[in-house]
């Protein structure tokens, strides 16, 4: 009775948490990210300055970038692990292309857009016609493409992104501002456009929703769903450019940890396992809560074994609390 006298209180106020975050998974990514920010601050006050907030505010950029086909993929009823791995092959052609040359640019663009295209077809493919499930397949694609990537290289990537290039995403506005944001200046919108305003988003949230209703609309139910893959696919490789552009420098697997951060983003973003629900705009939020949770573990000095361990617990989390429904626990 006592125990139970106890528990009671952490109960009600874990399902009002959780019960705000389903009804406001948006503004609850928000609240969650100023408050491990503000935590790291309390613990490590050096991790507040300009140049930490504006590297803050690349990293959130950067992810929210590969998130962005990530929850096209999961509003239609998909789920892409591939994610990280097409951002490291992208980054490793990108320099082996450009070896230090900006007129390559449009040329390593053109072969990674067909990188993410090719990988995103064989995951469409694979999940709707085959009938594989998403989660096995992705996972096992990403991993054929990062061995793929070890034999290519021999373990061992070479060259270096052009300066221009490198310039356009690290060079710092008035000292803050980072020059990735102006990619943002296009890409934020083209991906709410496609969501929100093209034939194709309405569709998609239709098949994610209900897809027999959707065949029964006369929707292609698996051509959707391969085109938003195929759109993952792009959007993995072209923030694998931007992200070698920022570090300038490519090593196999560096992007890896993108599969999971980013459906870790997205889910706290408020996109539902289920389908048919959610918003990039909370996805935006959800990315700056994982940036900021990485930060605060690497400002506690904590082990990378202890940051891993910390993060699959935050998933479990969030699974817990932002996806509750039936439809998603089946």
């Amino acid at each position: 009775m006592h125990n139970s006298a106890v528990l009671r209180p952490i109960t009600n106020l874990f399902g009002k948490v959780s019960g705000f975050a389903n009804r406001n998974p948006t503004r609850m990514a928000i609240i969650l990210g100023l408050g491990l920010y503000a935590f790291t601050v309390f613990q490590v006050p050096g991790a507040f300055s300009v140049q930490a907030i504006s590297t803050l505010f690349m990293m959130t950029l950067l992810l929210s970038f590969a998130s962005a086909g990530q929850t096209m993929v999961l509003i239609g009823g998909g789920m892409d692990f591939t994610v990280g791995a097409v951002m490291s092959v992208a980054a490793m052609i990108t320099t082996s292309i450009m070896r230090g040359e900006d007129g390559r640019f449009l040329q390593a663009f053109a072969v990674c857009m067909l990188l993410g295209a090719a990988v995103g077809f064989i995951n469409g493919v694979c999940t709707t016609k085959v009938g594989l499930p998403a989660l096995v397949v992705t996972l096992a694609i990403g991993n054929v493409v990062t061995r793929m990537s070890y034999l290519v290289t021999a373990g061992t990537p070479v060259g270096r992104v052009g300066p221009a290039f490198a310039s356009s995403v690290i060079y710092r506005h008035f000292g803050f501002i980072p020059s990735l944001a102006l990619y943002a200046l296009i890409l934020f919108p083209l991906v709410f456009y496609i969501l929100y305003r093209s034939r194709f988003g309405r569709q998609l949230y239709l098949v994610g929703n209900n897809p027999e209703a959707a065949r029964l609309c006369g929707i292609n139910v698996n051509k959707i769903k391969t085109i938003s893959y195929m759109i993952s696919g792009m959007l993995s490789a072209f923030t694998g450019m931007l992200g070698v552009g920022m570090l300038q420098a490519s090593r196999n697997q560096m992007f890896d940890a993108y599969a999971y951060q980013s459906l870790i983003a997205v889910v706290v973003g408020g996109t539902s396992f289920a389908g048919g629900v959610g918003t990039y705009g909370g996805t935006i939020a959800g990315s700056m809560v994982m940036v900021m949770l990485n930060n605060m573990l690497t400002a506690l000095n904590l082990s990378q074994r202890v940051r891993e361990i910390t993060l699959g617990l935050v998933l479990v989390l969030i699974l817990v609390m932002y996806n509750r429904r039936k439809g998603v626990r089946q």
